[in-house]
């Protein structure tokens, strides 16, 4: 099913035909403006005793990263750009699909391809990092002579997880927008109105989860082998 009029995407056809001709690319690149934008507002009216703006920004770093220390172990912090970013990114394009006239990037398996895979990358970089090439025991299993038999099926495991975050993220997305339009196009404004509320509860755990399991990918990576 498409979705109906959006309007984003129709402004950008008007400004420059054939510019972007996917709605999920149109979108990401809005969101990504928008977190420019906020960034450099909040930088330009930093102040020693925040307040307004600044006070909702830092109260959510805090809890953001105290939560990562909780999840990984100390020091977890550290990976807050990444886990953060993510974290804005997929609650922020979950909700866009909400607006009317709007669509969300995480409705399009691409988007969240993209995120998934920058987590496997971050992950590997970060065992890597961590261990050096003593990393690859997290593959070999505890017994050297286990190697031939544990590799292969750590290789599978590891390489479902990009899957596996990707396609979660996008089931439960795209089938919200496609209920949502479906409601609002075959009945009353006031009927799908505890949808809505549902939808938002929906992104927000989905968002929990992908970077829950981002958190705990790369704190198995820093883990030593057993």
């Amino acid at each position: 099913m498409e979705h109906p009029l959006l309007y984003l995407n129709y402004i950008v056809n008007w400004l420059a035909p054939g510019f972007l001709d996917k709605e999920h690319v149109t979108y990401t690149w809005f969101l990504i403006l928008l977190f420019l934008a906020a960034g450099l507002l909040v930088r330009r009216r930093l102040e020693r005793v925040p307040r307004g703006a600044q006070n909702v920004f830092e109260a959510v770093v805090e809890g953001i990263t105290s939560f990562m220390d909780t999840t990984m172990g100390h020091g977890g912090s550290r990976y807050f750009p990444l886990i953060g970013a993510l974290a804005f990114f997929i609650l922020l394009s979950n909700l866009m699909g909400i607006i009317p006239g709007g669509m969300s990037p995480t409705s399009n398996i691409n988007t969240n391809a993209a995120c998934a895979l920058t987590v496997f990358l971050a992950t590997h970089y970060v065992g890597f990092k961590t261990h050096g090439i003593k990393y690859v025991r997290h593959f070999t299993g505890p017994i050297i002579w286990l190697a031939p038999l544990m590799m292969p099926i750590e290789i599978i495991g590891h390489l479902a997880r990009p899957l596996s975050l990707s396609v979660r993220l996008f089931g439960n997305i795209r089938g919200e927008d496609l209920v949502i339009i479906i409601l609002v196009s075959l009945v009353p404004l006031i009927v799908p109105l505890p949808m809505f509320f549902l939808a938002i509860f929906t992104s927000i755990i989905q968002t929990f989860v992908f970077c829950l399991l981002s958190m705990i990918y790369i704190a198995g990576a820093m883990e030593h082998a057993h």
